[in-house]
C-alpha cells in the first residue's frame, strides 16, 4: 500500500532552502516566487509527477529548478500554480526523512507517495500519482532532469484535448554535470552557458544538444517539430482523464524502459490520442549518470500487449485500487 505525506501549501517561498548550502539561492527567484504565492487559487493548473528513487542530490537540484518556473508569473498564466507529486519507488528511510524535511520547508504544494522497495515498480507509483492528482493535466518527468524556466508554462499552454505533448531532453556531459550545484542551477547556469555546453557535447552520441535550446520564434518551432515524436517517460504530458480511460500504466513492467513510455504511448494511441512533437518548447536537461540495464522481459510483455491490441490494460490503476481494498467508485474523476 502506498504511504502519503503532504506538506502545508503556500508558505512564503523565501523560506525555501533557507538552511545549510541552500543560502546561495538567487534572491530574485525568492522575491518573484513570494509574489506568486500571495493569493493562491484553490486548484492547481498542472500536476508535476516526478519518478524518484533514493537520489537526494538530483532531487534537490530539481526542486531548485522548480522554483524558477514561470508558470503563474506571466500574463498568459496569471493566477496559475502547480502541484508536485514525488512518486518514490521505495527509497531508504533516511532518504524519506530528508525529503519530508525539504517538503516542510517548501511553499510548493508537494505530496510524497512511497511504497516498500520490492524492486523496480515505477509504474505502480505513477498510477498512484494519477489517482492522487488534483489537476486535470499531468506532466511526467524523472528525478534526473532539470527543467528550463518555461517548462511547465509550455506544457500548460500547449495542452490540447485528445493529445499528448511529446518533449525531449538534452544530455549533459559528465563534466558539465559535475559543475552543477544549487546556486548554479538557481542562477540559470545551464541556460546561460549553452554557447559552450552544446559544442562540448557534440562528440557524445545522442547528446541532443540542440534540444536544449528554448525556441521562441514560431518558424523555428515549426521546423524543430516537423518530425513525429513518440513518448519518452521523462518529458510528456496528457490529460488525466485520458490516462484513466486506458487504466493508467501497466504495472507488469518491473524493469526500466518500455513500460513507462512505449507501452503507454501505444495504448493511448489506440485510444485515439494524437502525439504532438514538443521540441524546443518544454526544454529539460538530463544530468549524466550510468544507464541502468534494460532486461528483455519488458520486450516480451510489450509483444503481448501489441498482440492483444487493446487500449485498456487489465494490470493498471483499477487493479491497484482493488488490491488496496478500494472500489472503482472511489476513483477520483
Amino acid at each position: 500500500m502506498v504511504k502519503i505525506y503532504s506538506n502545508a501549501s503556500f508558505k512564503k517561498l523565501s523560506d525555501n532552502f533557507s538552511s545549510g548550502n541552500r543560502d546561495g539561492i538567487d534572491q530574485s527567484i525568492k522575491t518573484s516566487a513570494t509574489k506568486l504565492a500571495t493569493k493562491p487559487p484553490t486548484k492547481p493548473a498542472v500536476t508535476l509527477s516526478i519518478a524518484f528513487y533514493n537520489n537526494l542530490y538530483l532531487l534537490e537540484l530539481q526542486l531548485v529548478s522548480l522554483l524558477r518556473q514561470s508558470l503563474g508569473r506571466t500574463k498568459d498564466t496569471q493566477g496559475c500554480f502547480f502541484e508536485v507529486l514525488i512518486c518514490d519507488d521505495g527509497s531508504r528511510p533516511e532518504v524519506v526523512a530528508e525529503v519530508h524535511r525539504w517538503m516542510d520547508q517548501s511553499s510548493l504544494p508537494i505530496k510524497h507517495l512511497w511504497h516498500e522497495d520490492k524492486g523496480f515498480r515505477k509504474n505502480r507509483l505513477l498510477n498512484w500519482g494519477i489517482y492522487h492528482s488534483t489537476s486535470e493535466y499531468i506532466v511526467f518527468i524523472d528525478q534526473d532532469c532539470l527543467l528550463h524556466p518555461e517548462f511547465l508554462r509550455e506544457h500548460y499552454l500547449g495542452q490540447k484535448a485528445g493529445a499528448i505533448l511529446c518533449g525531449r531532453r538534452m544530455e549533459l556531459t559528465p563534466f558539465v554535470s559535475k559543475l552543477l550545484n544549487l546556486k548554479r542551477v538557481a542562477n540559470g547556469f545551464i541556460e546561460r552557458n549553452l554557447w559552450w555546453i552544446i559544442p562540448l557535447s557534440l562528440p557524445v552520441k545522442d547528446a541532443n544538444g540542440g534540444k536544449g535550446v528554448y525556441l521562441t520564434n514560431p518558424w523555428m518551432r515549426k521546423m524543430a517539430n516537423r518530425k513525429p515524436r513518440d513518448i519518452v517517460g521523462c518529458n510528456f504530458s496528457v490529460h488525466r482523464s485520458d490516462l484513466l480511460a486506458v487504466n493508467g500504466f501497466d504495472w507488469r513492467y518491473e524493469a526500466p524502459g518500455t513500460g513507462e513510455d512505449s507501452d503507454i504511448d501505444y495504448r493511448l494511441t489506440l485510444q485515439g490520442l494524437t502525439k504532438i512533437p514538443f521540441v524546443g518548447k518544454a526544454v529539460q536537461y538530463h544530468v549524466y549518470h550510468k544507464l541502468s540495464s534494460r532486461p528483455s522481459v519488458n520486450d516480451e510483455i510489450f509483444k503481448q500487449v501489441k498482440a492483444e491490441g487493446k487500449a485498456w490494460t487489465r494490470f493498471g490503476l483499477n487493479e491497484q485500487l482493488a488490491e488496496a481494498g478500494m472500489t472503482v467508485s472511489q476513483l477520483k474523476i
